[in-house]
């Protein structure tokens, strides 16, 4: 099946896990590739892993380390340079249990899982609308639901709690704030967003867990194959064309958190926009 032939796709984290079954479902299907991550020896050989497997050729590497700001501005400038079409961006690189603080001074969890992705969404939206129909996923999770709210003087901090879990979920909630908050904001310019939740996937998200907890985590959890159907789903499906702001779990449409609003999503946006600022 080729029928993304022509379209060109970004994903973030996708030298492992949920990123890496996400790429190659779409380079499969014949969509040019790029994959943007930290390390450039693992990206680099993902791609050639990836341009050995599937047969497609159209697939390349960007740094991308999205706990830097300055990093990811290069990142959305390295790929405008090349003067391609932006189809799809998938924004899945993320962090879970981990303790930290970003090197612009944000609680690492929101920093990498929130903050990067949406100044580098925000550095090529105006590539997406060029390219339209175009779309932006975002991969959340329903540990979304257990964020109460969100306290933006916690985000200037380093994580607060000893599991990291608390703020991973505060993250996750920005994502779907994001993704709806995105899709008002592009309504009627031909780029749709959505906000997905893999499941509980037995990825590399967990590697700073310490052992022997990581292992006993990861047990129950799905394959990341299974794991990427939701973010592929989103990205293709043609039923979506018309439907944005949504959040989806197992392909399928889900209500998220009642904590997510017009108003907190308005607000996130306004100091996303103040805190990515040159």
């Amino acid at each position: 099946m080729k029928d993304l032939v022509g379209q060109t796709f970004l994903v973030t984290g996708a030298n492992t896990g949920i990123g890496l079954a996400t790429a190659c479902d779409l380079a499969l299907r014949g969509g040019r590739l790029y994959i943007a991550c930290r390390s450039e020896a693992k990206g680099r050989a993902v791609v050639d892993d990836i341009v050995r497997t599937t047969g497609n050729e159209a697939v390349a590497f960007l740094s991308l380390d999205l706990a830097d700001l300055a990093s990811v501005r290069r990142c959305a400038a390295d790929f405008l340079a090349l003067g391609q079409p932006l189809h799809g961006l998938i924004n899945n690189a993320g962090v879970a249990g981990h303790q930290g603080i970003t090197r612009d001074g944000f609680e690492l969890a929101f920093g990498v899982n929130h903050l990067g992705h949406f100044m580098l969404t925000t550095a090529v939206l105006d590539c997406l609308v060029a390219s339209a129909p175009a779309r932006v996923v975002t991969v959340s999770s329903d540990g979304h639901y257990r964020a109460k709210g969100i306290d933006f003087t916690m985000l200037r901090k380093p994580t607060h709690s000893i599991t990291g879990f608390p703020e991973y979920a505060v993250s996750k909630l920005c994502n779907v704030l994001f993704t709806q908050e995105l899709g008002r904001r592009l309504a009627g310019r031909g780029v749709t967003t959505y906000a997905v939740n893999p499941g509980a996937v037995a990825s590399d998200i967990w590697r700073r867990v310490p052992w022997p907890i990581r292992p006993l985590i990861k047990m129950p959890m799905r394959s990341t194959e299974d794991g990427a159907r939701t973010s592929v789903y989103c990205a293709t499906a043609p039923e979506l064309a018309g439907v944005t702001g949504r959040f989806y779990d197992n392909c399928r449409e889900r209500q998220p958190s009642r904590v997510v609003s017009e108003e907190l999503a308005r607000l996130l946006w306004e100091h996303s926009e103040t805190w990515t600022a040159a």
